[in-house]
């Protein structure tokens, strides 16, 4: 049983994009898409630019799942750099400590 692919309206827009500088049978290749579906959403923009890709406005699960660990990195790299500045900042409390022990 063949499985669909689904594709944002955002990756669609870029490989039409893509067809200002390059043939369609290029982008078909690199990104592995039928030169036809291409043409396809060529067609669909063309006639009405706005709505085109609309879409029933869910993702998939994939899309959902790939989002939500943005997220959650997002959120790790944040602490992960708090952490860092507070240890940099507890670093340098301790040396001045020591620089006041040593002058009394």
């Amino acid at each position: 049983m063949r499985r669909y692919r689904h594709y944002t309206r955002d990756f669609k827009l870029s490989i039409l994009n893509e067809l200002n500088f390059k043939k369609v049978i290029e982008v078909a290749r690199e990104h592995d898409i039928h030169p036809v579906m291409i043409t396809k959403w060529k067609k669909q923009f063309n006639q009405n630019p706005t709505n085109a890709f609309s879409g029933n406005g869910n993702i998939s699960n994939y899309e959902a799942e790939i989002a939500k660990r943005d997220r959650i990195i997002g959120q790790l790299y944040m602490e992960n750099e708090l952490l860092k500045k507070t240890m940099k900042r507890l670093q340098e409390l301790k040396a001045e400590e020591k620089t006041m022990r040593h002058i009394k």
